[in-house]
Order: structure tokens, then sequence, then C-alpha cells
């Protein structure tokens, strides 16, 4: 089934199901009214929002509406946890590359993690809000998982049972900020400003053979002002699999209901022509690769960061061509204070 939720004015919006076209939604009021009341109570409240969500795809539901992602919150407006992984190593390959800096060979067994604000997420089609142009704004293309309790000391392959939803993110990034936070050696914090996530989150039964393992084998799609510059393959070179993500939270802690586990920038590697040339054909999710890449390639960057009125959307199609989440579409704006 497909879920979201919907803006009324309060912190956490109304829970709504939404058809597998996005074409249509239906209040899920009579059964529950928030996101999380459902993953606290998951095995008694969901088999109730399937039996909806099959009535409102075969058109037998009496009170269905237009859905329309512009009255989107974030699925789970705001959460009890949000820890963001990075999954894709060639990601850090690139940025360590670019530095002329090795890899540690720890990161090829042992998750990179952040934990991330989660008080206050924004819904997909919500401005990107930032004081200043000179922070260095990076959007980041992701996909996200939503859990339910996942006791610790939980191994990777058991904490995939845990798994209830997935959508993608925007995980908004100020690059020119990063430097300073990571040289006190306590990690992100002002860097890393509000979280944006798809119209809609998804059980895996809605995947199909696109989940294999705790990884989505789907394009994800980065249009940065109405230019495609990233397509890139969301499934065979994810390193670490959302179950090792969150093996890795809960390796000395629960991880309980509401938790949102992200996979990092998606990324993948480059090939070479004949003339020993790499190049990147399937582009990039956030513009800090793209510059990463520059650096490699010609010694400095150029692409710059986003600047005000600068727009992104980012959205991931299943095999018959049709948005799988819905789309996020944001405008970057300057803060009025």
């Amino acid at each position: 089934m497909k879920l979201a939720t919907y803006k009324d004015g309060s912190r956490d919006g109304q829970l709504v199901v939404v058809s597998r076209d996005l074409s249509t939604a239906h209040y899920a009021t009579g059964i529950a009214s928030r996101l999380q009341q459902v993953l606290d109570d998951w095995n008694f409240l969901s088999p109730q929002l399937q039996d909806l969500y099959d009535q409102l795809n075969q058109g037998k539901t009496r009170h269905s509406f237009a859905f329309d992602p512009q009255q989107c919150m974030a699925p789970l407006p705001r959460a009890y946890q949000w820890a963001d992984g990075s999954a894709y190593l060639n990601h850090v390959e690139l940025v360590r590359k670019a530095r002329n800096a090795e890899v540690p060979a720890t990161f090829y067994s042992d998750p990179l993690m952040y934990q991330g604000g989660s008080d206050d997420f924004i819904g997909p089609r919500d401005d990107v809000v930032v004081p200043s142009e000179a922070f260095g704004i990076d959007f980041e293309a992701e996909i996200a998982v939503i859990t339910g309790d996942v006791p610790m000391g939980t191994p990777a392959d058991r904490a995939l049972d845990g798994i209830r939803l997935v959508m993608l993110v925007n995980d908004v990034s100020l690059r020119n900020l990063i430097p300073a936070e990571l040289a006190k050696g306590f990690g992100f914090f002002q860097s890393k400003p509000a979280t944006a996530f798809s119209p809609v989150a998804v059980t895996l039964d809605e995947l199909g053979s696109a989940w294999d393992q705790g990884r989505l084998h789907l394009p994800l799609q980065s249009v940065w002002n109405g230019r495609q510059v990233g397509l890139c393959d969301a499934g065979p070179e994810m390193t670490f699999h959302f179950g090792q993500l969150i093996a890795h939270i809960c390796k000395t802690r629960n991880v309980r209901a509401g938790s949102i586990v992200g996979s990092g920038t998606v990324s993948n590697q480059g090939e070479t022509d004949a003339q020993g040339r790499s190049h990147w054909p399937k582009g990039y999710s956030c513009i800090a690769e793209q510059r990463c890449i520059e650096t490699i390639q010609s010694g400095q960057p150029v692409t710059p960061f986003m600047k005000f009125g600068d727009t992104i959307r980012i959205e991931m199609k299943g095999p018959d061509g049709r948005s799988v989440f819905g789309a996020i579409e944001q405008k970057i704006v300057e803060s009025a204070a």
C-alpha cells in the first residue's frame, strides 16, 4: 500500500491512503489519524489500511478524492529518529580521491552514519529555506526506510524484517559549513538543515522484484533546474543494505517504531573509455559528487552549488514508467530573517 500525510494545520497532519497510480486518495481517519499510530500498532492497523487501499484501487470507496502532492507533509512529519548512512561507498571514494586521501579499510566493513534532526521535516513540495547562498546549498537524492521496533543486537538479516515502509529523500546539505563542523570531531549539525521526503511511503510488496535483500533496484532521477543530472541505479552498488544499516544502529540500543534510516547519496561508479578517460554516464545525485569528479578530471571543481530560485526534482519510476513514490519538487529560497 501507499501512505501519505496531508497538511491540516497540525504538527502531524492527517494520514491518507493513496492509490497505486497516485491519482486518488482516501482519509484513513476511521482506522488511524497519524502514521505513527500505525507504526506503533502495525500488526493490527496495517491490515485495515490494506483493505482500504484495495478498495481504493478497485474504485469502491465512497469518499475518495484526487491526490494532490502539494498538500503533503513528509509521510512521517516528525520522527523519533532520523539516522542517515553513507551506504554507497563509491561516493566516499570519489570524495576521498578528490582530496588525494585513501579510504580507511574499516569503511568497507562498518557503515558510516550520522544522527540528523528529526523534529522538523519538510514536505515534498515545500521550499528549502536557507539563510545564505554562501553556505554551499546542495541536494542529496537518497532512499530511506521507516522501521518498526528492532531490538538491540538484532543481526542484519533479521533487521530487514523491521522495515515497514520505503520512501525517497532530499537530504539537504550546506557544504561550506561541513569542513569546520567535522574539524571539531563531533560531526554534522548546522550543515544539515531540515530534510524532505517523497509524497508517499510504500510497503515492500509494492516494489515487487525491485526490492531484493534490502536493496531497491530502480533508477533514481535527479533533475536540477529542469535538466536531468542523475539517473543512478540504486541497487547493485549499495555497499551496505538497509538491514546492515539498521543493525549498525541497534548494535548498542533499541530501534523504535517510527525511526527513519537513510541510504546516503545514491552513487554509481564511472566508466573508462578506450583512451583511458573516466566518465560518469549515470550522472550524480548531489552536486558535491560532481565537483569531486571535476576535481579528479581537471584539478578543480567547476559546477557551482545551488542558488536562490533553483529547483530540484527527485523521482523514481518503476518498470511500467509510473512514479513509485511521487516526486520531490522543491525551490531554494532565502529565509526572511
